[in-house]
């Protein structure tokens, strides 16, 4: 049988509490059983003392007229008689009718008329133990001797003790019972968050990752929720990764295995139309294994180590962007501008990107058509741009250019339509945007716009990624 945390939790807290709640109910009942002895110990010495002072001060004939007077003017407590002795026999007691008539006890009277100094002793009743002390009394010219026989009924006495201990215990197990109902509600809210924890993580499929737990607190069960809904989060994301590059990859690489077996079936014997089939063949295995890799590099894109960042400086950067583009076709090149900073960055990364927006400005200009790349700090942020002069785009393309697997109409590129994708996945890893300003006829820039970190700066906050524009291919 499956016992839940809050039951678990609440059982040992409230065995503990009733445990030491047992003890201090005995230890209470020990000491108030000590302390009743010591009281009636002490009213019996007080009485000792009340009957000497009586003796010494009142003259009398015998002992039993000096007993008689005394037991005339006293008047017992609840619990208590007195009675004397005179001789062998029980003469005189209080008027009071007491708990258990111990003058009759024959056995007692015997062993109180032995007494030759004040003592006291332990007796059985028909009211329970009784504590008692008896006081042997002789007066001049009574040859009798007499003794005071003081009583009080500890077992009668004791029973208050024990309604005291019953009412402590009621109300101790009472109070006991009251603060498991509480503690069940209190640990039933403290534990709600590991219960939601649950209950989430048993809805949790892989194709619906959406549930989060509803977080309030700050103490260590809040902690550990927050820590399951980022856990979830980082889940989430990994799976719309791979559903994405699935789909991407059966969505693009269907049309060229489509055409290589086609023409695998369809070839014939002749060495030429052979060759002709093979060099397609090899063509189309290029550009799948130019999309699997662009694929893993997107999939890549979201993963924590994708960067490497070190000190970058911007105008290296720049015009080794320009140098290495030069050969992607005959142009205009040029350098608008040059940041004279250094900062941190994954140079390769932003070079790869620079390199796309080149290649892709290439695929959409003419010969004789110029080609800038520049870069700046401006109001602590780092641009970093590639501008044509070709045809530009037209407005409605700009929504749709850094979707994937899109291209731009009018470009003479054979590319799968990840470039950009590509650039927005860099920008967005380094926390930053991509901006497209571009109008037809007036050609286009394409502008990475990412926050500015310089060496010992703390990493810069992510910031929602906002492409403004689009890529052409």
């Amino acid at each position: 049988m499956r016992v839940s945390a809050r039951a678990r939790i609440l059982s040992w807290i409230l065995l503990v509490v009733a445990v030491a709640l047992l003890l201090s109910i005995l230890a209470t009942r020990a000491i108030l059983g000590a302390g009743l002895t010591d009281r009636l110990d002490h009213e019996l010495q007080q009485e000792v003392g009340e009957f000497r002072a009586y003796a010494e001060q009142t003259p009398a004939a015998d002992v039993d007229e000096l007993m008689a007077g005394y037991l005339q003017e006293k008047l017992p407590d609840r619990y208590e008689t007195f009675f004397s002795v005179v001789g062998t026999t029980a003469a005189r007691r209080t008027s009071h009718d007491p708990p258990a008539r111990l003058d009759q006890d024959e056995a007692l009277v015997r062993e109180v008329a032995q007494i030759r100094t004040p003592s006291y002793g332990w007796a059985d009743s028909s009211a329970g133990r009784v504590r008692y002390a008896a006081i042997p009394v002789r007066l001049a010219g009574d040859a009798r001797l007499g003794h005071l026989v003081v009583a009080e009924f500890y077992d009668l006495a004791a029973q208050e003790n024990s309604a005291t201990l019953r009412v402590l215990t009621l109300v101790g197990f009472g109070t006991l019972a009251v603060a498991g109902v509480i503690g069940w509600v209190a640990a039933g809210r403290v534990l709600a968050p590991v219960r939601l924890l649950r209950q989430t993580a048993e809805r949790v499929r892989d194709d619906d990752l959406t549930g989060r737990i509803d977080v309030k607190g700050n103490d260590d069960i809040a902690q550990l929720a927050r820590t399951f809904n980022h856990m979830l989060d980082r889940l989430e994301q990994g799976f719309a990764t791979q559903r994405r590059f699935l789909d991407d990859a059966g969505h693009e690489l269907r049309t060229p295995i489509t055409v290589v077996r086609g023409h695998l079936e369809l070839m014939g014997d002749d060495p030429a139309e052979r060759e002709e089939t093979l060099a397609l063949v090899n063509d189309e295995l290029s550009r799948m294994r130019r999309i699997v890799e662009d694929l893993l590099l997107l999939a890549r894109s979201d993963q924590p180590n994708f960067l490497s960042p070190t000190d970058v400086e911007l105008a290296d950067l720049t015009v080794g962007v320009v140098a290495k583009s030069r050969a992607l076709g005959e142009r205009r090149w040029g350098v608008d501008q040059v940041g004279e900073r250094i900062v941190v960055a994954d140079g390769q990364r932003l070079t790869q990107a620079l390199m796309q927006l080149t290649a892709n400005a290439v695929a959409y200009t003419e010969v004789g058509d110029g080609i800038s790349v520049g870069s700046a700090v401006r109001d602590g942020r780092v641009l970093l741009w590639v501008r044509d002069t070709g045809a530009g785009l037209p407005p409605g393309d700009h929504e749709q250019l850094f979707e994937r697997f899109t291209r731009g109409g009018g470009g003479r590129g054979s590319g799968a339509g990840l470039g950009l994708a590509i650039v927005q996945s860099i920008a967005k890893a380094h926390h930053g945007v991509v901006r497209v300003d571009s109008r037809p006829g007036a050609g286009a820039t394409f502008t990475l716009d990412l926050p500015l970190r310089e060496s010992g700066d703390q990493p810069t906050v992510p910031l929602d990624v906002v492409v403004e524009g689009g890529d052409r291919g």
